[in-house]
């Protein structure tokens, strides 16, 4: 009896066993943790519409057996009496190291998928060389953080050294500041959809184009006299915008005019908007429009209102509108007035 109550005296106060316990503890609780991942979690996460899910799981199931391993040596090793900071800064280090490779999987899986699922499918480049770019940016925060964790398990100050790199990043950030403005901007532009490669578009400051391309830092647009124009994203992502492709491409072709006075409006209203159904171009939905707007100083001021099916006949139109309209109010005897001034003179005896 004395032997069996040494025996579980000696199992209770060895400390290799204890370590040896809580590692084979670890050990089966990795395995279940991995088990379950693989065959419950990875099946209902491909039952989601969703991916997000699909790679973290994946990114995780990868790793996760070496992380609660380092964390149940981390705990067995607590019952040595002979443990130093060494052991401990050893093992911190090794799941700091862990952790780390872990974020880059989930970072590198994310990229890959929105590099696939996105990135490809539009025409722009912006978000070909965003994505990159934002990886390589939180693998660098990653990695500066990991060496942090690791100098702080091993009691090495670095105070200094981050008030050096504050310093030194402060002057960069200014220095490259315009150049982050624009890749934040080219950023927003993708992000917010305000427009895309082959919109139509008017900027604030009045040039009309075509999108070529939206680039990292800048926006190509091509006007109507082949001339390219550079807009850095920064100036577009505050600037007011107008595109003509959206809602839909479909747009109205607004021609001002003015017959004289004594004429009839109706009569005006008729021949004009006889003429301009007739032309090929013009959408019968919506109905074209003729409106008398208001009484001007030397005329009667109307506006003739025709939509398209595209903004790219928009011009075509205009222009043929504008030949009809003049045509017609002529054949009409309708007079198109232009401003005349009386002067009066008195004679002085």
């Amino acid at each position: 009896m004395n032997t069996i109550n040494e025996i579980v005296q000696f199992i209770l106060g060895s400390v290799y066993l204890k370590f040896l316990a809580v590692l084979v503890i670890t050990i089966v609780v990795a395995f279940l943790v991995k088990l379950i991942m693989k065959k419950v979690l990875k099946p209902l996460a491909k039952k989601t519409k969703t991916k997000i899910d699909d790679l973290v799981i994946k990114s995780v199931s990868s790793i996760i057996f070496y992380i609660i391993l380092a964390l149940g040596i981390k705990i067995g090793i607590q019952y040595f009496e002979f443990k130093s900071q060494i052991s401990n800064s050893l093992i911190v280090s090794f799941l700091v190291i862990l952790i780390s490779t872990l974020i880059f999987r989930i970072i590198q899986n994310f990229a890959d998928y929105w590099m696939e699922e996105w990135a490809f499918k539009t025409e722009s480049t912006a978000d070909d060389r965003m994505i990159p770019l934002i990886e390589k940016i939180l693998k660098v925060v990653v990695t500066i953080l990991a060496i942090i964790f690791i100098f702080s398990a091993w009691n090495i100050n670095i105070s200094p050294l981050l008030a050096t790199a504050g310093i030194a990043g402060l002057a960069v950030g200014f220095a490259v500041k315009d150049s982050l403005a624009n890749i934040l901007g080219g950023l927003q532009l993708v992000l917010d959809k305000t427009f895309k490669v082959g919109d139509k578009i008017q900027l604030e400051s009045g040039e009309t184009g075509v999108v070529l391309d939206i680039g990292l830092r800048t926006t190509k647009l091509k006007t109507y006299d082949n001339e390219v124009i550079y807009i850095p994203n920064g100036i577009l992502a505050n600037a007011k915008i107008k595109n003509y492709t959206v809602p839909d491409l479909s747009i109205r072709v607004n021609v001002n005019f003015g017959v004289e006075y004594g004429s009839d409006p109706e009569q005006v209203r008729q021949v004009v908007l006889e003429v301009i159904k007739k032309i090929d171009t013009v959408l019968e939905d919506p109905k074209p429009q003729v409106l008398f707007l208001k009484m001007s100083d030397f005329s009667l001021d109307f506006v003739a209102r025709a939509w398209v099916q595209e903004y790219t006949q928009a011009y075509s139109t205009y222009i043929r509108m504008t030949d009809e309209i003049y045509n017609t109010l002529n054949k009409a005897n309708i007079g198109i007035p232009f401003p005349t001034r009386t002067v009066y003179t008195k004679s002085i005896d």
